[in-house]
């Protein structure tokens, strides 16, 4: 098996935030529903690619799936507690 460890969580487009700044891009503020309360949202460049390699923004309101990815060898086992 080659694939990278991950981990995905659920979370919904609670708002988008418009760059005061021209050369500044647009944010998708996600909320993730199994994240601690204090640090539940983070904040996103609103663009990505869709399948046909368009550029595409997230709609406020829209659910997400966020996944963490990560190197195998950026990890370690997970300790049981029976050590």
């Amino acid at each position: 098996m080659t694939e990278k460890p991950n981990v995905t969580l659920s979370g919904k487009v609670e708002k988008i935030i418009k760059s005061p700044d021209p050369s500044e891009p647009e944010k998708a503020e996600i909320s993730l529903r199994d994240g601690d309360p204090l640090y539940q949202e983070i904040r996103i460049e609103n663009s990505l690619t869709d399948e046909n390699g368009d550029e595409v923004s997230l709609k406020k309101g829209a659910e997400v799936d966020v996944t963490v990815e990560a190197e195998k060898n950026a990890t370690v086992p997970k300790s049981n507690g029976n050590k």
